[in-house]
C-alpha cells in the first residue's frame, strides 16, 4: 500500500509496536503512514471543581487500554524505523451543547466505576448543563495527527 491510515485506532491495542510493525510491512518503500487520536489524559474542561473534573478525566480514561497513546506516536514511529515524522496537533474547541453526551458519559462512567459518588455525578453534570444554558461552557479536545514515511 502506499498509504496507511489509523484513526482513533492506537490507543485499543495493547502492543501498538505489533500494529506498527504491520503497517510497516503492508507499506511500500516510500509509503506514508498517519496515526490519529486523542490523548483522553489532556481532554480540558472548564469547572468551578478542577479536582473532581481531573479525576473524571483520568476515570475515563484509565480503561482504555492505552489512553496516552497519541503523545508516543512520535518515539512508536522513531522506533519502528520511519523517517520524516512530523507531529501536529488539533484542538478541537466547543462551546454549546453538542458536546453534553460525552460530559454526562464521562460522569457516569467514572460513577459506576466508583470513582466519584453519585451526588458528585449529578452535580458536576448540572454544573454543565447550567454552563451550557449560561453561554460558558468550555470543552477542548486536542487530537494529534502523527505522519512519516516508510
Amino acid at each position: 500500500m502506499h498509504g496507511y491510515r489509523a484513526d482513533k485506532v492506537f490507543h485499543e491495542p495493547a502492543e501498538p509496536e505489533r500494529a506498527l510493525e504491520e503497517a510497516r510491512r503492508v507499506l511500500v518503500p516510500g509509503g506514508r503512514i498517519l496515526l490519529v487520536g486523542p490523548d483522553w489524559d489532556t481532554l480540558v474542561v472548564d469547572s468551578d471543581d478542577p479536582a473532581l473534573t481531573r479525576t473524571l478525566v483520568h476515570a475515563r480514561a484509565d480503561p482504555i487500554t492505552n489512553p496516552r497513546a497519541a503523545r508516543r506516536c512520535r518515539t512508536l514511529l522513531l522506533n519502528g524505523r520511519f523517517r520524516d515524522v512530523t507531529v501536529e496537533v488539533h484542538t478541537s474547541v466547543y462551546t454549546g451543547p453538542e458536546m453534553m453526551p460525552l460530559l454526562a458519559g464521562l460522569a457516569e462512567a467514572a460513577c459506576s466505576t466508583g470513582a466519584v459518588t453519585r451526588e458528585q455525578a449529578d452535580g458536576w453534570i448540572a454544573e454543565q448543563r447550567a454552563r451550557v444554558d449560561a453561554d460558558r461552557f468550555f470543552l477542548a479536545l486536542p487530537v494529534f495527527m502523527a505522519a512519516a514515511t516508510r
